[in-house]
């Protein structure tokens, strides 16, 4: 099933996308497909290693006891093709190219569904079943998720191309999710489940906004854009609300998530205070340039004159059917952020489970 669901998107990237659309196809292709098989080696390792009949059955894989350097070994291999779907730096330069040059229904597959299948790969197998090499390798992933927290936004910062820019704010966001991962706590877990969520709404939403800008006033370079939101005045409402959600306003859902995160990681028994301390202080950083590039966005693209004057610059607003999608993607933005319950309720008794296996183990 894994590897079932990167044809329809190569499909979908190679007839609609834009000029480069094969360039990005191929590479997207080439790199899911090299990460799927270190994914396929490590199951079949999985399967075949450890009991004298093969099994893949994942009730009795939790069981099962490992070598070290076989742990740490088969841990690698799942990383690795979790990280290309994640995306984990350095592995996510198909993403920002795949964004950029596919049609934005694509986009919001990608970014909604398709980018959370390697965070919950992570969760799922590298947690679960292999909980021994996790408790090794958790601190890097605490490094990885809060360099690619402050690189993401930075680059973000600077990209012209909209879709671009949408693109590694996402990755910026996927770092929050491997710091939860990586705190081996329940907070950090639930918080990262929730962010996956949350961000899965988020991220799609932009996208189809990103689209429906396109489809009116067909710009994609931000320094070109401005003064949009005089003729569209119900695009640029819900472009800002879901800008704000993705910067963590206290009410939507990315607040709840990030803040569960935080709460994870310095509440964490597995660290000492000052590294605590030091990755709090850099993901807060983090947090303080997400609004910078998502608000010079807004800035760039709805304020201003540069639309109105042009003479061709009448433009529709959104459609009803435009409408009833994006206030559906937005209701449980704002679910989740009123009552996360709605969400935690689900994975809390899983997370329980998962991280049962670190205190039996390790203690």
């Amino acid at each position: 099933m894994w590897e079932l669901e990167l044809i329809p998107v190569y499909l979908l990237l190679s007839m609609w996308g834009g000029k480069k659309r094969m360039y990005s196809a191929t590479k997207f292709i080439l790199y899911t497909a090299g990460g799927s098989i270190f994914l396929l080696l490590g199951v079949l390792g999985l399967g075949l290693y450890g009991s004298n009949d093969p099994t893949l059955n994942l009730e009795k894989l939790i069981n099962q006891p490992y070598s070290m350097p076989l742990e740490i070994l088969f841990y690698i291999g799942f990383f690795i093709a979790f990280a290309v779907k994640s995306p984990i730096l350095p592995l996510h330069t198909w993403l920002p190219n795949t964004h950029g040059e596919a049609h934005y229904s694509t986009c919001m597959l990608l970014a909604g569904i398709l980018l959370k299948m390697g965070a919950y790969g992570l969760i799922r197998i590298n947690m679960e079943l292999l909980p021994h090499a996790h408790s090794i390798f958790s601190p890097w992933l605490l490094i990885i998720g809060t360099i690619q927290i402050i690189y993401a936004a930075s680059t973000s910062s600077g990209q012209r191309n909209l879709k671009k820019r949408i693109a590694y704010s996402s990755v910026s966001h996927m770092g929050f999710i491997l710091i939860g991962i990586g705190s081996i706590t329940e907070a950090g877990l639930n918080g990262a489940i929730l962010q996956i969520i949350s961000h899965g709404f988020i991220g799609a939403a932009l996208f189809f906004l990103a689209g429906t800008s396109y489809d009116r006033i067909r710009l994609l370079y931000l320094n070109e854009m401005g003064g949009a939101a005089i003729s569209m005045p119900k695009i640029f409402t819900m472009f800002s609300s879901f800008s704000l959600a993705s910067l963590a306003l206290p009410g939507m859902s990315g607040f709840v998530a990030e803040l569960i995160v935080f709460l994870g990681i310095i509440t964490s028994q597995k660290y000492l205070l000052m590294p605590k301390i030091i990755i709090s202080l850099v993901m807060a950083i983090g947090m303080i340039l997400t609004p910078i590039y998502l608000l010079s966005m807004l800035r760039q693209m709805f304020y201003g004159y540069k639309l109105v004057n042009n003479p061709n610059s009448y433009v529709f607003d959104f459609c009803p059917r435009e409408l009833f999608v994006a206030i559906s993607i937005f209701l449980p933005v704002i679910g989740v952020g009123m009552y996360p319950d709605f969400v935690l309720s689900l994975s809390v008794d899983k997370v329980e489970v998962i991280l049962a296996n670190f205190f039996i183990e390790n203690f």
